[in-house]
């Protein structure tokens, strides 16, 4: 493992300077290809416009149609964080609307992702008019068209990348779809839905339709959790939408549940950050989609009684506890079985007893510490099948590479679909031995040189002046997340000393130019040397209601 610094621009740093940002900050964002400091105000009036998104503007007349006629809406949901917020955002702005809307979230062990012909006939019994799809729908071929055939309508709202063949929807809004101008193609399934949400006001505006005006910046909170959480790169539209959605929280003005999911963990919504998002509360709300039911993550985002939204967000808790446990042990097991086939390289894993609602996150794991892209599978709920969870590096596409496994061997893959960095497939237990040799012949072939080379950018060295309270919160406040990362530091420090904490962690006592830093290495028991280069970040450590600067050790070069 070896740690770089990032580049960046003098003339940018040196702009950014001028028009009064912090120094620190100023070679941050440089580094990060941010030239103009306009590019870090985030305002509300800054976001692009709903109508440079394809067909947004069409599914808002389907949708004030069916508002008119009172038609059935049924919100086919997703069970991650992305598609739980998605579909708290439509059903609190269609019923703000006036909408007659229900949601309706499929079992992931029975059903599976997507809008199958199975879950329409499950949807069918509610007897909707309109099926909403969040998150999810873009693969949902045979779905549509069973819906269809049952004379439902369909609306896709969706981000994933389309295939060969599109549904035959009434409408699709994906920013990925073709001919769609929209200039932010990473918008989260929660952004396409409030984006369509935007366009429906505006119709319904235009036929004098609202009695009064809602303000749908009230529903950003949700938007940022599911941006966040989702992991899509955090460009100059998501970041602002990430912004609006923190600036609601700190205010004061966050949804019961979000707020509720903050306190089980201990944080403060009124000091929340892009972390808390990603780190706190978005794995709270997928535990649901994960071990149980996504409906209780969308009761708790959905509610605005408190002590509803209470009650949902300590079940969600302790359901993350309990995934956290299963998690622990499979990876376990999973490096277990990295030692036995130490000399094979292998990218693809499986034991018999691992928890299907856990593998993806298994595959994330596995991917940072053997550093390279990992596809774990566990068993189906359908007898005979294995769902598989991939994670990749930068350099890979997944879901590109998951494509040209399906043509090599056709039928080896029954479903697949994702994004470059994940991606979720289907196989036939039968078939898992056959799967591994494509694949990881696949993966040697298209995985480029320069991606196998396990390198840590980060943003140099920090100053002693900089180490700080202030700087710390600073940094806090920003918009971090994937293709925006936190700052990273690296430095050279002498080891006074080290022991364990907590039984899984590292406390350190590290010196640099005669100064001392308190040090945490989370996760890790190795002893380091007597003298490290190490990438760390700088955070804010609370304890007995003091706060001071801490380091948080991330990689030992």
């Amino acid at each position: 493992m070896k740690i770089v610094e990032r580049t960046y621009s003098e003339a940018d740093r040196r702009a950014l300077l001028e028009a009064g940002v912090h120094p620190l900050l100023a070679r941050i964002f440089a580094a990060r290809r941010i030239a103009s400091a306009d590019e870090l105000r985030y305002e509300a009036a800054s976001l692009l416009h709903p109508n440079l998104l394809k067909n947004a503007e069409h599914a808002a007349q389907l949708l004030a149609d069916a508002i008119a006629r009172q038609k059935r809406l049924l919100i086919v949901a997703d069970y991650d964080a992305d598609g739980a917020t998605a579909c708290a955002v439509g059903m609190r702005a269609l019923r703000r609307f006036g909408a007659n809307v229900e949601y309706l979230v499929p079992d992931r062990f029975k059903l599976g992702y997507g809008l199958s012909p199975e879950l329409v006939d499950i949807a069918a019994q509610s007897r909707p008019d309109v099926l909403i799809t969040v998150d999810n729908g873009i693969a949902s071929v045979e779905g549509v068209a069973h819906a269809r055939r049952l004379g439902i309508a369909t609306l896709i709202t969706d981000h994933h990348l389309p295939g060969a063949e599109l549904p035959d929807a009434a409408c699709i809004v994906n920013p990925n779809q073709a001919d769609c101008a929209f200039p932010s193609k990473a918008l989260a399934g929660v952004g396409v839905m409030f984006y369509v949400m935007l366009a429906l006001r505006a119709e319904l505006r235009r036929r004098g339709a609202l009695e009064e005006q809602p303000n749908l910046g009230s529903l950003t909170d949700l938007v940022a959790l599911g941006t966040i959480a989702d992991v899509v790169p955090l460009d100059a539209n998501n970041r602002n939408l990430v912004a609006q959605g923190l600036k609601r929280l700190r205010a004061g003005y966050g949804k019961p549940g979000i707020v509720q999911l903050l306190r089980a963990a201990g944080r403060a919504p009124d000091e929340a950050s892009s972390f808390d998002l990603g780190f706190v509360a978005g794995p709270r709300l997928n535990a649901a989609g994960r071990l149980a039911d996504m409906s209780l993550g969308i009761e708790c985002l959905v509610t605005d009684d408190e002590a509803r939204a209470a009650n949902c967000a300590q079940e969600l808790d302790r359901l993350n506890r309990e995934r956290r446990k299963i998690e622990a042990a499979m990876l376990e097991q999973a490096l277990d079985e990295v030692k036995k086939l130490a000399e094979e390289d292998r990218s693809t894993f499986f034991v018999p007893g691992w928890h299907e609602g856990v593998v993806g996150i298994l595959a994330s794991r596995l991917k940072d510490r053997l550093h390279r892209p990992v596809v774990c599978f566990a068993r189906s709920a359908a007898g005979g099948l294995l769902k598989g969870s991939g994670r990749s590096l930068p350099g890979l596409h997944l879901r590109d590479c998951l494509d040209l496994v399906a043509k090599r061997a056709p039928g080896l893959i029954q479903r697949f679909g994702g994004h470059a960095q994940a991606a979720g497939l289907t196989i036939a237990e039968a078939d898992y031995e056959r799967f591994c040799a494509v694949f990881e012949r696949t993966l040697e072939q298209l995985l480029p040189a320069e991606a196998r080379l396990h390198t840590v950018e980060t943003d140099g060295a920090l100053e002693a002046a900089h180490c700080t309270l202030e700087v710390a919160r600073l940094i806090e406040a920003q918009i971090w997340g994937q293709g925006f990362p936190q700052p990273l530091f690296c430095d050279t420090f002498a080891v006074e000393s080290q022991r364990v904490v907590g039984e899984r962690h590292l406390k350190l006592q590290l010196i640099k130019d005669g100064r001392r830093f308190e040090a945490m290495r989370f996760g890790a028991l190795d002893p380091v040397a007597d003298r490290v280069r190490a990438a760390y970040r700088l955070s804010v450590n609370e304890f007995n209601g003091l706060k001071n600067v801490q380091l948080n050790v991330e990689h030992i070069e």
